[in-house]
C-alpha cells in the first residue's frame, strides 16, 4: 500500500495500538503545534518500526502539553529491506545527504567503513540514526533501517558472512557498464560499498578482489564524487537485480 503524502508523519518509539495514546516530546510539541501550527484534532502519522502506520489526532491537554490519541492502522508493517548499504564515512553535511538517500533507495543497514582515505573517521552515531528516521518521515518508509557504529575495513571482510555479496565500485574498472556485471550476480542477499573520496588504496583493492563474495562494478566513464556514486550504484543494483 502507498503512502499517504498529504498527511504529516512522524516517527515514535511507543508502541502503537488502536485507541491508545501517545505523549509527545518537547522537540515534536514544537515542531507540531509552533512549527506546523497544527490544532486541536489534526491528524497525522505515527510510525515505530514496528507495528505498521496508524493515524492519530492531535490533543492538547494544555498549552504545553501535547497528547497523540491513535485511531486505527492504515498500512501493516512490511517486510525490513535486507539491502545493506556501506560506505566510508564523509564530512558532515554530506554524510547526512548519503544516508538519508540511502534509507530513501532501499538500504536496510547502513554500515559506515573506516577505510585509508576515509575523510571522517569520528562522528555521533547517533546521528546517522536521526537522519535515517528523517529519511523515512519524508519518504513513506515504515522500517528504519540499523545503524552500525563504524568498522575497519579489513575487519568487516573478516567478519562478513560469504552468503551476501558485497558490490563495490571501482573507479579502476576496464568496462564502462554495470549492467552486465550485476546481471550474472545470482545472490539475493546484497551489499552495496561505496569507498572514500579518494579512492580505495591498492593495498585496499587487493583485499577486496581476494574475496570470493565481492563484486566490483563501473559507474561510467566519468569520475563521481563519493554521494553521487552512492545515489547512482543503489539506483541501477536495486533496478537490476534488486527489489524494484
Amino acid at each position: 500500500m502507498r503512502a499517504n503524502y498529504k498527511m504529516q508523519r512522524l516517527y515514535v518509539e511507543a508502541d502503537l495500538e488502536s485507541s491508545g495514546t501517545v505523549p509527545t516530546d518537547k522537540e515534536q510539541f514544537n515542531y507540531l503545534a509552533h512549527v506546523l501550527r497544527m490544532s486541536q484534532d489534526s491528524e497525522v502519522l505515527l510510525f515505530n518500526g514496528r507495528d505498521g502506520e496508524w493515524s492519530a489526532k492531535l490533543h492538547f491537554e494544555s498549552k504545553k502539553r501535547l497528547i497523540l490519541q491513535i485511531n486505527e492502522l492504515v498500512r501493516p508493517q512490511p517486510e525490513p529491506s535486507d539491502l545493506h548499504y556501506l560506505f566510508a564515512p564523509l564530512k558532515q553535511a554530506r554524510l547526512d545527504y548519503t544516508v538519508q538517500k540511502a534509507v530513501e533507495m532501499g538500504a536496510g543497514v547502513i554500515q559506515p567503513v573506516l577505510t585509508h582515505h576515509t575523510q571522517a573517521s569520528r562522528f555521533p552515531a547517533h546521528r546517522l540514526q536521526r537522519n535515517a528516521v528523517e529519511a523515512a518521515e519524508q519518504c513513506g518508509i515504515l522500517s528504519i533501517p540499523d545503524c552500525r557504529e563504524p568498522v575497519k575495513l579489513a575487519k568487516l571482510l573478516e567478519g562478513w558472512d560469504p552468503a551476501r555479496r558485497i558490490i563495490y565500485c571501482d573507479e579502476s574498472a576496464r568496462t564502462h557498464n554495470p549492467l552486465a556485471i550485476l546481471q550474472s550476480v545470482s545472490e539475493r542477499e546484497l551489499a552495496v560499498f561505496i569507498g572514500p573520496e579518494g579512492g580505495f588504496s591498492d593495498e585496499e583493492r587487493e583485499l577486496l578482489q581476494s574475496c570470493a563474495f565481492v563484486t566490483a562494478i563501473p559507474l561510467g566513464p566519468r569520475i563521481l564524487r563519493a554521494d553521487t556514486a552512492a545515489v547512482a550504484a543503489m539506483a541501477v543494483i536495486q533496478s537490476t537485480i534488486g527489489d524494484w
